[in-house]
């Protein structure tokens, strides 16, 4: 038995590994051609985006749940025991921030 090459072969090989090459350098001329790198980065950023707008939508909805839970209780009824304190709290700072304005007009 002779492990020997025919130059048909040889030939053959070379073709072949001719046209791999082709295909890889074609394939490394996309990647680095500037509209791809722009697309890519492009891509990068919105989704990091998206990533950092969906954390703070989670982190606000979470907010809300917490403060709605201090107010309504589980069966959905207002806690008149905890609004009415912070109720009275708000009007008092209406009325202080009126009577200043009242007194920088004056």
């Amino acid at each position: 038995m002779s492990d020997a090459r025919t130059p048909a072969q040889i030939e053959a090989d070379i073709r072949s590994r001719r046209d791999q090459l082709a295909v890889t350098l074609d394939e490394i001329g996309v990647r680095l051609h500037p509209s791809t790198i722009v697309g890519d980065a492009k891509a990068r950023f919105a989704s990091a985006v998206d990533h950092t707008a969906g954390r703070a939508y989670v982190a606000v909805n979470r907010a809300v749940s917490d403060v709605k839970a201090q107010f309504v209780s589980e069966e959905g009824a207002p806690r008149v025991e905890r609004i009415l304190p912070v109720a009275l709290v708000a009007v008092g700072l209406v009325g202080l921030l009126a009577l200043s304005a009242r007194k920088r007009r004056a």
